[in-house]
């Protein structure tokens, strides 16, 4: 699985108008706390046999040969290729790229008894690495002859091996922000236009809803796929972020900590 993080600002505050005294309010380093993420929407579904890897769900599919090459897919916003290799008849390791840079790595096993399956990650989106695991219990098998992850999981939990949760840092520019972490770095204005994000097709789109909530809209090739609301508390040391999948339905929310 791949997060989206959460988003902060940077604010003057010589002559205090409402949208700079908003901005301020999200200014900062934000750590996603994953022991707070819950998850809703349709299981994933997966296909591995006769060499080949295919995710059903995804959006758009992937269907790629598991022979531990970097294969390109086209599509996805935050990686262009992707090595799959089968470890053994129970575990398969992923590993996904952008421009040439590995940003995330996992390996899922499925017990013995095909019951559950564990995911053990590692993501790369800033300095700071993350790792953490998730667990799967199983809606439906495969075919038979298919690996052992072949078939429908259902995400149950998700928590970090780490000392640190995913990371996001932004800087107000005019009438909007710098944004880093969880991707490549990039600008978007407070003017609901799209802008791009990386050399892949996917952009984003902002709105400042009022002093403490911001709403994101990314999109790619411009069809909308993820709408982020994101709400700083009063005292501005958390803030409730909330992500709904317009592609394949359901969404995520989580709280993040704003670093010292």
């Amino acid at each position: 699985m791949k997060f989206r993080s959460a988003c902060c600002w940077f604010g003057l505050l010589l002559v205090v108008s409402p949208a700079l005294f908003a901005q301020s309010r999200f200014d900062g380093t934000w750590e996603m706390k994953m022991d707070t993420i819950q998850l809703w929407g349709p299981p994933e579904e997966y296909l591995l046999q006769n060499g080949m890897y295919h995710c059903l769900t995804c959006a758009p599919h992937v269907d790629v040969a598991m022979d531990g090459k970097d294969q390109p897919v086209t599509g996805h916003p935050n990686f262009d290729t992707i090595a799959i290799r089968v470890v053994h008849a129970n575990s398969v390791e992923f590993i996904q790229k952008r421009a040439g840079k590995p940003n995330f790595t996992c390996t899922e096993t499925a017990s013995s008894d095909g019951k559950t399956m564990v995911e053990e990650f590692s993501e790369m989106p800033t300095s700071e690495r993350v790792t953490g695991h998730a667990t799967f219990t199983r809606v439906a098998s495969g075919p038979p002859g298919s690996h052992a992850l072949s078939g429908s999981w259902q995400m149950r939990t998700i928590r970090n091996v780490s000392s640190t949760g995913p990371l996001s840092a932004y800087q107000v520019i005019e009438n909007g922000m710098r944004i880093s972490g969880g991707g490549p770095p990039h600008e978007a204005k407070f003017d609901g236009k799209d802008y791009a994000v990386g050399a892949l097709g996917h952009t984003v789109s902002l709105k400042l809803v009022d002093e403490n909530t911001i709403e994101r809209t990314d999109k790619q090739d411009g069809k909308v796929v993820g709408i982020t609301r994101m709400v700083v508390s009063q005292d501005g040391k958390s803030m409730r972020v909330e992500s709904s999948d317009k592609l394949r339905g359901g969404g995520m929310s989580y709280t993040a900590e704003k670093r010292p």
